[in-house]
């Protein structure tokens, strides 16, 4: 019959548990930015004809950008009527168009003249930058090992303050590591412009000048060792 070893250790063979951490601060590898198209007509068919244009302007600037821009993505689409205020009739008196984009860009020296060209560009509301690391990014892997380092490291710390070693890892818990920036918060420090009058800037907004905000990437492992008889 082959001995089980006890949940919490013996004297022979006492268990040791500890928790390791990593913190590292990381470049950005990619930023978002939230892009609102609108238009208002007195009829239907003129505010959608309207944001039609807009919305095609905004998506042929951005594809200008080649692989700067990573991915662009439409979201929510809308039209909605504007009733009047007086009187128990429904008259509408306008509709409001909208359309919702998103644009993640890969290129930070891009970035800033594209937020620029964007927020220059009628009834156009731009919001960010939101900076991210990508879901695989190494820097996740990075931290996970620094982690597991630091439990390996504190275990052995721990054994020697009593004269015993390490023995066998029995237990390596994974609590996960991620980014803390959300993917899109509202941050302090993010951009946001909106541009509501007729007619074309005479000449080109200076670009924005946009540092990156560095981001935290987290892991902690729980981690349970045996390690040899103290000396006590």
């Amino acid at each position: 019959m082959t001995d089980t070893p006890y949940p919490y250790g013996t004297p022979d063979h006492p268990r040791l548990a500890v928790r390791g951490e990593a913190h590292l601060e990381i470049d950005p590898e990619i930023a978002r930015i939230g892009i609102t198209v609108s238009a208002r007509g007195k009829d239907r068919r003129t505010a959608l004809e309207d944001l039609t244009r807009r919305n095609t302007t905004v998506l042929e600037l951005a594809r200008t950008y080649g692989e700067a821009v990573e991915k662009l993505e439409t979201g929510a689409f809308s039209i909605t009527p504007e009733l009047t205020q007086r009187g128990r009739d429904e008259k509408i008196r306008a509709y409001h168009g909208r359309v919702h984009i998103t644009a993640v860009l890969n290129d930070f020296t891009a970035l800033g003249e594209f937020t620029t060209h964007i927020a220059d560009l009628d009834m156009t509301r731009i919001d960010g930058p939101w900076w991210a690391l990508r879901p695989h990014s190494p820097a996740h892997g990075e931290a996970r090992r620094q982690a597991v380092r630091e439990a390996v490291q504190r275990a052995r710390e721990y054994a020697d303050a009593v004269g015993a070693q390490l023995a066998a890892l029995v237990e390596l818990a994974d609590l996960g590591a991620e980014n803390t920036a959300p993917a899109m918060p509202p941050a302090p420090g993010g951009y946001g412009a909106t541009r509501g009058f007729a007619g074309a800037p005479a000449e080109a907004a200076p670009a924005l000048d946009l540092e990156p905000q560095r981001q935290t990437v987290s892991a902690q492992v729980n981690a349970r060792f045996i390690m040899t008889p103290p000396t006590l």
